[in-house]
């Protein structure tokens, strides 16, 4: 059972984005608890282009707790951002990129070749397959979750 604080807020942002051209899908553990996978969520984890990034902390000025920007991690690059909606964090990834092994960077997610949806609550929810989300966490190395949405998927 997916907390109904979360399920508000998402209403809210997917309300928001319904009427714009953002490219965006859900990603992380509530579009994992979307599908039924076990898992409780702790925040809501937005992918998007660089463009939609800004655009996302545009729209939601009001609950921006950290601005988007470009940052970049060891493994990771993005431009990011936060949202804080009833208590509730919404982070935002724009162009996420993932360091290669021989330490160049991948190029920024081709979000239209990963997309699903999901019928959640009469709610089109955009998320990322989750085959594509298991090969994610295998280049973070975040082997455990891997394994769990391939054995769902």
């Amino acid at each position: 059972m997916i907390d109904p604080a979360f399920l508000a807020v998402l209403r809210q942002i997917f309300t928001g984005l319904q009427d714009s051209t953002v490219n965006w899908v859900l990603t992380g553990s509530l579009s994992f608890a979307l599908r039924g996978l076990p898992l409780e969520p702790h925040d809501i984890d937005i992918q998007t282009d660089e463009k939609g990034a800004y655009e996302i902390e545009r729209r939601f000025a009001s609950h921006v707790s950290r601005r988007v920007a470009f940052s970049a991690g060891e493994r990771m690059r993005s431009h990011l951002g936060a949202l804080l909606i009833a208590g509730i964090e919404v982070e935002i990834m724009g162009d996420i990129q993932k360091r290669l092994e021989d330490g160049t960077w991948e190029a920024p997610v081709d979000l239209n070749s990963h997309r699903r949806f999901v019928n959640f609550e009469g709610m089109q929810v955009p998320v990322l397959s989750l085959e594509y989300e298991a090969q994610a966490y295998q280049k973070m190395g975040r082997l455990e979750r891997a394994e769990m949405l391939r054995r769902f998927g």
